[in-house]
């Protein structure tokens, strides 16, 4: 099996839980170097892996073929510039970059050193995302005319970290950090939409990124799709709500990925890791070919963040499509940017 050597920019939250147990368990991987500023708390897991100070000095001497840019976004543009630059495929987190135009930089260039750039949308391989994927494929709603899809948390307090909460850093707050996925899924499901509004602010006050947003997507079809996320949310809410004109369908947020990995679960390669729900974790009602009202209780299967780097290992070995190109990406950029920008005016942006 053909090894591809990979260096991590940053061994944080999303190094450890994200990306390095995924990566050492694929055997087509190999964690070869990862950047820890002031610690070496890699070595425990990843003994293999040489440290560096600095994504600089990895790029300087370490032997990778992928670079995976998991910095605070105000660094995507920069370090993912500098991977490209030193010839090095990159895997950068989502969000991209803070805006359009860092995304397209970084985009043209790799297209000009025949680089791949993909984006980090772990979220397309939850179980929830995938189970609404499944439905709407399946056709049993008929015309899709109106969608809500939700984030929300409960976490009143701010956290410690000043990339995300700072709402003078370009990027910080939760419609560059949850608003990457949503808007993600909304085009991977429907397309680029042709307008939107949006309302977006801090709940915790202006002192605060924006923990608040609520984004109206207007396709042609006649179609609406609501993205919500909210920190003021102590009690669930059905995190998909999709409505045709043959039917309904109301989806959880079932996946448990990430919680497991951050209680040290360990992923498995070539298998479903994740449990099978005991339970039912959404509702679909609608009217079968013979108009007789059906109503089902449905369970979502296992999702798989794991099958993330297995599309990318096959794109390097057999050149099967890439995930989550940048090219693609630079749309869900467009969304955030106009966004920003009709809450900041109060109006309707047409994004044509």
């Amino acid at each position: 099996m053909q090894l591809v050597k990979v260096g991590l920019c940053a061994f944080g939250m999303s190094g450890k839980v994200f990306h390095a147990p995924f990566l050492k368990e694929h055997p087509g991987f190999f964690i070869s170097a990862i950047v820890e500023r002031s610690k070496e708390e890699s070595k425990d897991k990843y003994p293999d892996a040489t440290i560096y100070l600095s994504v600089e000095e990895m790029l300087q001497n370490a032997d990778i073929d992928i670079v995976v840019v998991n910095t605070p976004v105000q660094t995507h543009f920069e370090y993912t510039k500098m991977a490209l630059e030193s010839g090095k495929n990159v895997i950068v987190e989502k969000p991209f970059t803070v805006n359009v135009s860092e995304a397209l930089e970084l985009v043209r260039l790799a297209e000009s050193k025949n680089l791949f750039l993909s984006v980090y949308q772990n979220r397309r391989f939850d179980r929830d995302y995938l189970q609404v994927q499944k439905i709407i494929s399946e056709g049993k709603l008929g015309n899709i005319r109106e969608v809500e899809i939700r984030f929300d948390r409960f976490r009143t307090e701010p956290s410690a970290k000043e990339h995300k909460e700072n709402p003078k850093l370009n990027g910080s707050g939760s419609l560059h950090d949850l608003g990457s996925h949503l808007v993600d899924q909304a085009t991977q499901l429907f397309g680029f939409p042709e307008k939107l509004f949006a309302d977006i602010f801090s709940m915790k006050g202006e002192e605060f990124a924006n923990d608040y947003f609520e984004v109206l997507l207007y396709y042609k079809s006649d179609l609406r799709v609501r993205l919500k996320s909210s920190v003021f949310t102590k009690e669930d809410h059905y995190a998909y709500k999709i409505f045709g004109d043959k039917g309904s369908f109301l989806q959880e947020r079932t996946d448990d990925q990430e919680n497991e990995l951050t209680a040290g679960a360990v992923p498995m390669y070539g298998k479903d890791w994740m449990k099978r729900l005991q339970e039912s974790d959404g509702i679909l009602n609608y009217f079968d070919e013979n108009s007789e009202s059906k109503r089902i209780l449905t369970s979502s299967e296992p999702g798989n963040y794991m099958n993330y780097y297995q599309q990318i290992y096959e794109h390097i070995v057999f050149g099967y499509a890439l995930p989550s190109l940048g090219n693609e990406v630079v749309r869900n950029m467009k969304i955030i940017e106009a966004a920003l920008e009709s809450s900041r005016k109060g109006k309707i942006i047409d994004l044509n």
